[in-house]
């Protein structure tokens, strides 16, 4: 056979033993994959590659709805950010709700997550079946039962506490109010110049109506106390501090006065426009002329 080649193709004895080889090579090359297949068969799943095909196509079209929240029940004086998210709300909201509590905000009742604006009316209507406050974690007092004989214990005497000279220790003595309330009362009444009526609690940062009316009958006020600005002769920084007054009210009340001259009562303080009635009735006991 190889003198054939020899006579046909005119190859030498290294070039016939070269191509043979190569001949031989490409032989089993060809028969490698059906030997693979037959020792290492595949083991494909077709139902399961076009089930997991469509569910990508449905994922991808927007056709599958997003996993509902899981609700179980909280109390929203202990739940942790990662709790509200579980809840459905996102991590801007659940953070939200963490800051109010990180100042000193409770919970009181369920009603009170009204308050939070990062809820919206139908999330505050889906979580409130599931709402548990514990009286001890929203630093309400605790029934407790007692069993006794004898004659009745005497009844102590309410503490009574001027709200306007109370220090934040004094402040902390009454029932229901912590050290955090304490120094916010107490930070409020130095911008506010004292307080002149009990309800002006209710504007304390957290401090809500549950709060108040628990309170309300252990403090007394003294609005002789407090401190008044002359309108007439008071400045910007005086004033910049009044939680009643925003920049711009100061502003239009000292350039009306360098216009107008000095004013004579309360009624005069209704010319400037951007001071509403309203304003101008709760500045009134603060203000002298």
């Amino acid at each position: 056979m190889r003198k054939w080649f020899n006579l046909y193709f005119g190859l030498s004895r290294r070039e016939f033993n070269g191509l043979l080889a190569l001949m031989v090579l490409v032989v089993v090359i060809s028969f490698i994959p059906a030997v693979y297949l037959r020792l290492w068969p595949e083991n494909n799943d077709l139902k399961a590659e076009d089930s997991a095909i469509q569910q990508l196509e449905l994922v991808m079209t927007g056709k599958i709805r997003a996993e509902e929240p899981r609700l179980f029940r909280f109390d929203p004086n202990t739940i942790g950010i990662a709790g509200w998210q579980q809840l459905g709300l996102s991590a801007k909201q659940a953070a939200a709700i963490g800051r109010y509590r990180a100042r000193g905000g409770r919970f009181y009742t369920a009603g009170d997550l009204k308050k939070m604006y990062v809820l919206s009316p139908e999330r505050y209507a889906r979580l409130l079946p599931y709402v548990h406050i514990n009286p001890k974690t929203a630093g309400l007092p605790e029934k407790r039962k007692y069993v006794y004989s004898g004659p009745a214990p005497p009844r102590p005497e309410p503490v009574m506490i001027a709200l306007n000279t109370a220090d934040t220790l004094a402040l902390d003595s009454i029932k229901g109010i912590g050290p955090a309330f304490a120094r916010r009362i107490v930070k409020y009444r130095q911008r506010l110049g004292g307080f002149c009526r009990k309800e002006q609690l209710l504007e304390v940062f957290g401090l809500d109506s549950l709060l108040f009316k628990e309170i309300r009958d252990q403090v007394t006020v003294d609005a002789g106390a407090v401190l008044k600005i002359n309108i007439n002769n008071a400045g910007f920084d005086e004033l910049k501090d009044h939680p009643y007054l925003r920049y711009k009210q100061i502003n239009a009340i000292i350039q009306f006065r360098k216009q107008h001259g000095n004013y004579s009562n309360i009624a005069d303080l209704e010319k400037v426009a951007v001071l509403p009635l309203e304003t101008i009735e709760k500045l009134a006991p603060y203000i002298s002329f």
